[in-house]
């Protein structure tokens, strides 16, 4: 029994040392552009595996490591159809894996095309994802990263986010008054959506 004892507490204290979750960042906090306040039946719905009807998009920090950070950082756009937010397989797993190889992840919980909830909802999870990327690159001395190693991973609905802030980065569709770089440095599209037809 206190042999069990000692394995749970060093798995605890190895878990505290590897995890590196921060809060999650609003990514609006002076006020979400082209929303609309909410039909009270339009309730925002977390958990750690995913998030639908998203009113309040968020940005996850997950920090490696300090002897292992080696100042890459990756934004994560989660897929889920544009119906959700697979915010645990393919946000926080993924996070996690990145940090073991040195990489600063940040997984993005983004809105999700709704028109009860934003006036035009084909730039709303641009909107968010373009936000993520000038949040990253404005801090990245504070977070220790290098600016120009900064790239975006998506899955599925998310790859075809992820592509499109890749794509439309001369066209921002936030206020961008720091001139901020919103080009990603890479992309990774994990079986993206990049076409609506057959």
């Amino acid at each position: 029994m206190k042999q069990f004892l000692i394995t749970c507490m060093l798995s605890a204290i190895m878990y505290g040392v590897h995890a590196q979750e921060a809060a999650p960042i609003p990514l609006h906090p002076r006020g979400i552009p082209n929303s609309r306040t909410a039909p009270a039946d339009y309730r925002e719905d977390t958990d750690s595996t995913r998030a639908i009807r998203v009113t309040s998009p968020t940005l996850t920090p997950f920090f490696p490591p300090k002897d292992k950070a080696n100042g890459v950082a990756v934004i994560i756009c989660p897929g889920g159809g544009y119906g959700s937010v697979v915010i645990g397989r393919e946000g926080y797993r993924i996070a996690r894996r990145f940090n073991e190889a040195g990489i600063t992840a940040f997984v993005l919980k983004y809105r999700l095309p709704d028109s009860r909830i934003m006036p035009d909802k084909s730039k709303g999870p641009l909107q968010d994802a373009q936000r993520a990327m000038q949040l990253v690159r404005e801090h990245a001395a504070e977070w220790g990263l290098q600016p120009d190693k900064t790239g975006i991973i998506g899955f599925s609905a998310g790859g075809h986010l992820a592509s499109t802030v890749g794509t439309h980065f001369a066209r921002p569709v936030i206020d961008n008054p720091q001139h901020a770089n919103l080009r990603p440095d890479f992309m990774m599209l994990i079986y993206p959506v990049i076409t609506f037809g057959e």
